[in-house]
């Protein structure tokens, strides 16, 4: 593949990352912002996919992509009724697809194929990145912090105006908090971002921008005023320069300077922690049990990927229903497993085991384990919300994943650096590709 060829897969895969952050921080279904993203995922992956690349993808890596969409498109192919008997209540068998004899594992089969869409956009981007030379890998990262810098100032613009300000009519849904309909998930956007700019502070030279830019992310985490963002906001930043300086040199005045920081910062987590009104009957202890009791009756099948909505509202206690309806479990794993049933468990429990294996393989990589932090933290926060139903999160969950997973970048700390001859106050000296020759 040229030079210039690889270019601009660089741009194409760096301008679907680009446009998600800016336009896909909705959560509400059927949202034209959402079908654009993945119309631009899906013909730029085609493109980087259609180039020949030196670039390969362990098979585990494949099969486990594979899986996980045989598994959305199973729930929307017609099968036989019997398979039904006795999995899931008659309330929720649904209604035969031209025979009586068939039915769908989906509940709203609509709702599945835009789930599907959904996912397989999202892995067609994986995918495109995965085939990415290392180098370009990583220089998609400006596109990422451009989109997290565009969404950081429309959150200063709108916590500068009023406590609670709404933008309606710019996009398909209301922008609440950056350009995020939900501030938790504006909340993540932020903390994911963070272990890459204590990368940059520690191993690229960028010590005072990056300072600055972790201040600017901890002040915006405490305006957005997300309890789980605040505290993961917190533990992220903490645990970045630990794990990320094991093999840096820091002075003490920058150690003492972070001690402040996280401070001042601990302090107002905690004021905003407790000036916080906390529901303990009608919250999300009350939605995980709704969505258990759910889970044990469907626990094979599941009820279809986009139904959660629909089959919740079968177990709801009578004395919890009010104007107000749940829309999401707020923890991505009972509600995966809820719409895809035991496989959908299974194939999570997979990724999980495939994420920690290969994270022993990258310890020499601070750009992988940069990523490996933003992931984790994310798969922690949903343990609390849905951040990876909102496009913009789900691309970014994507990218994470490809560095992390991407060949070329441990393959490149394992070799020596390629060396060129350069021409130095009249002598001839080697060195590292890109390296400048010091006097």
């Amino acid at each position: 593949m040229s030079a210039r060829a690889s270019e601009w897969d660089k741009y194409l895969l760096g301008a679907v990352l680009f446009t998600a952050l800016l336009i896909g921080g909705g959560t509400a279904s059927g949202l034209y912002t959402d079908t654009l993203i993945e119309i631009i995922a899906f013909v730029s992956a085609a493109v980087v996919l259609s180039r020949t690349s030196t670039q390969t993808i362990r098979g585990s890596t494949l099969w486990l992509l594979f899986m996980a969409v045989a598994l959305v498109v199973l729930q929307i192919v017609p099968l036989p009724a019997g398979l039904f008997a006795g999995l899931r209540p008659e309330v929720l068998l649904g209604a035969p697809w031209l025979f009586d004899q068939t039915r769908f594992i989906s509940l709203g089969v609509g709702r599945t194929i835009e789930c599907l869409l959904y996912v397989t956009a999202s892995a067609a981007f994986f995918l495109g990145v995965m085939r990415l030379r290392s180098d370009q890998v990583y220089r998609l990262l400006p596109f990422f912090f451009m989109g997290v810098i565009c969404n950081g100032l429309a959150g200063a613009i709108q916590y500068s105006l009023s406590d609670n300000i709404a933008i309606e009519g710019l996009l398909p849904f209301t922008i609440n908090a950056g350009l995020f309909a939900n501030g938790n998930h504006f909340s993540a956007l932020l903390f994911v971002s963070i272990p890459f700019v204590v990368y940059y502070c520690l191993f690229r030279g960028y010590l005072l921008s990056g300072a600055i830019g972790l201040i600017a992310l901890l002040l915006l985490l405490l305006a957005a005023g997300s309890r789980a963002g605040v505290l993961i906001g917190l533990a992220t930043t903490v645990v970045s320069f630990i794990f990320l300086s094991a093999r840096s040199r820091i002075s003490g005045f920058s150690a003492f300077a972070l001690f402040v920081v996280l401070s001042v910062y601990g302090m107002g987590a905690w004021s905003t922690i407790e000036a916080k009104d906390l529901d303990p009957v009608f919250g999300r202890a009350e939605f995980a049990r709704t969505t258990v009791a759910g889970i044990k009756e469907n626990w094979v099948t599941g009820v279809g990927f986009g139904n959660f909505q629909k089959a919740y509202q079968i177990y709801e206690k009578e004395g919890m229903i009010f104007r107000a309806y749940v829309n999401h479990a707020h923890n991505e794993y009972l509600e995966i497993t809820f719409e895809g049933g035991v496989i959908a468990a299974i194939l999570m429990v997979l990724y999980l085991l495939f994420l920690l294996t290969t994270f022993v393989r990258i310890d020499r990589e601070s750009f992988q384990k940069a990523a490996f932090l933003s992931v984790t933290f994310l798969l922690v926060h949903s343990l609390v919300d849905y951040p990876l139903r909102t496009a913009a999160l789900a691309m970014t969950f994507a990218y994470m994943n490809a560095i992390i997973f991407h060949r070329g970048i441990a393959e490149r700390m394992s070799q020596k650096p390629e060396l060129v001859e350069v021409d130095h106050n009249g002598d001839k000296l080697l060195v590292p590709v890109g390296a400048s020759p010091k006097a």
